[in-house]
């Protein structure tokens, strides 16, 4: 059995939900926004975020794969489900619940801007940058983790652990 050792608390991640929230709706003032939450992990992240925001914004998904059941990155990504709203001329930010290796969101970024949009803007709820291979630019950071394998608020494991709603590290 893995041991979960505690790293975020509800009440942490919540307040920088807000936080967050109310930085892009600054940002976006007067504006509106295509929000577009990368499955599985950032959909819990994604839904408490934009409740928070005082913008109009559409909500989109993609989902991309690289891990599998693994815990490491495969290298290679693949689009699962590609965006379906037109973000041509729109700005857009991807609601990303963690980045590691950096390949994902690359791939996700470059994808995204042959849509033509006007802009494209990354948060994420979490920058680990103990395996970062590929250098992405993080508008919007929520907390900035080291190294280890961590799980919950929509962040898994093989599927498990997805509804914890704090974040834990994974002692394998």
């Amino acid at each position: 059995m893995s041991e979960l050792v505690p790293v975020l608390s509800q009440t942490e991640i919540q307040a920088k939900v807000k936080s967050l929230a109310h930085e892009i709706s600054a940002d976006y003032a007067g504006k509106s926004l295509v929000a577009i939450g990368v499955l599985k992990g950032a959909f819990i992240f994604l839904a408490d975020l934009v409740r928070h925001l005082s913008v109009p914004a559409q909500i989109d998904f993609v989902r991309l794969t690289s891990y599998g059941a693994d815990t490491k990155s495969s290298g290679k990504v693949r689009i699962t489900k590609d965006i379906e709203l037109d973000i041509k001329g729109k700005d857009v930010l991807v609601v990303e619940d963690m980045i590691d290796s950096g390949l994902t969101l690359a791939f996700l970024v470059e994808h995204l801007k042959t849509f033509n949009p006007l802009s494209v803007k990354v948060c994420a709820l979490i920058d680990k940058t103990e395996r970062r291979e590929k250098k992405v630019p993080v508008d919007y950071t929520g907390f900035t983790i080291e190294s280890g394998f961590i799980v919950g608020y929509g962040i898994d494991f093989n599927e498990d652990y997805r509804t914890l709603s704090d974040i834990k590290k994974l002692k394998l």
